[in-house]
């Protein structure tokens, strides 16, 4: 007799590779053949490999080279030839935090990098948010405008705003009546004005980002939120920041990078640095020390300082966010 039931109407064959697919414990196990590289996880990474080898060319390989130039002395009669190439080891790190020059220039550019971080991010999301909230026309204008300072060179932007700045023809002076006022002469107007040069220049990555955020957020939630009676600031703070905290943590660890190692504004606007060196920062500090007194390995070793600065902020940026639950 035939047997009845759903069995019946499965061939065996059929059974018996389902069989061979789910055995006894109800776990998965397929008689394929093994796969090249340790499985399917690899094959990201072939196709990965010739970025990354590029990638390692040009950033490791001169980061190796910035590193052991640090460890040596090396100056100018080293660079043609006159004197051998001497190890000294840790003297250029001992040299650079004895020096109290040192620890001024980083305080200051600790604190302009942060006041130009939390400007950009500022200016920048409050005009992503503008740009939900106007018409197309306004909106096309607003972001050709704002793509064509993110376009402009850094050298030209601040030629520019030292124009516009400037105490005997700037347009500035005599808008606000200040006449033959210097703000370059003034270490924190110095100050303000490269900040504003760099917000000019920096504000259209994170407007355009969170811009790009926001539009992936579903439009039900901001309706909701709206019959709610939520005002926009705290649609902002309640539901479009915690959604949009993934993108604010890429723009916010850009910004961190580019503004802590400024140095064209700081160079051109200010003149190298200052009156007397007032308006230094880290790289423009490394910069006058590597080729103005020609002590290369005191500049390598500001710069490897420089670079473990930053790789210390962004961890540590990291670690908060994570310890709060976010997934990166």
């Amino acid at each position: 007799m035939t047997p009845t039931g759903v069995g019946a109407a499965v061939p065996s064959r059929v059974r018996v590779r389902r069989g061979l697919s789910r055995p006894r414990g109800g776990s998965r196990k397929y008689d394929a053949a093994p796969r090249p590289f340790g499985g399917a996880g690899w094959h990201p990474w072939l196709y990965l490999a010739p970025a990354l080898v590029i990638l390692g060319g040009l950033l490791l390989y001169p980061i190796y080279q910035l590193g052991l130039i640090s460890v040596f002395r090396y100056t100018q009669a080293q660079v043609s030839g006159g004197e051998p190439t001497a190890f000294v080891g840790v003297d250029n790190y001992a040299d650079v935090f004895g020096d109290e020059q040192f620890w001024s220039v980083l305080l200051a550019t600790v604190l302009f990098a942060a006041a130009c971080v939390v400007s950009t991010l500022a200016v920048g999301c409050a005009l992503a948010v503008l740009l939900t909230r106007v018409r197309a026309l306004p909106r096309l204008v607003l972001m050709l405008a704002a793509l064509g300072a993110w376009a402009t060179p850094a050298v030209t932007g601040s030629t520019v705003w030292l124009f516009l700045f400037d105490p005997d023809f700037g347009p500035v002076n005599r808008v606000l009546g200040l006449g033959d006022h210097s703000w370059t002469y003034g270490r924190y107007s110095a100050f303000l004005l490269v900040l504003l040069e760099v917000v000019w220049c920096s504000f259209p990555f994170v407007m355009v980002t969170v811009y790009a955020g926001i539009r992936a957020v579903p439009s039900e939630v901001l309706e909701a939120a709206a019959l709610d009676g939520a005002s926009p600031w705290r649609v902002w703070r309640s539901v479009l920041a915690p959604m949009l905290r993934p993108v604010l943590t890429v723009v916010t660890i850009q910004s961190v990078i580019w503004d802590f190692k400024v140095f064209t504004q700081i160079y051109v606007m200010t003149g190298g640095g200052g009156i007397a060196g007032q308006n230094l920062v880290l790289n423009v500090y490394a910069y006058q020390q590597a080729f103005a007194s020609s002590q290369y390995g005191l500049g390598a070793a500001i710069g490897v300082v420089t670079l473990l600065v930053l790789l210390a902020v962004t961890l540590v940026y990291l670690r908060l966010l994570r310890r709060q639950g976010e997934e990166l």
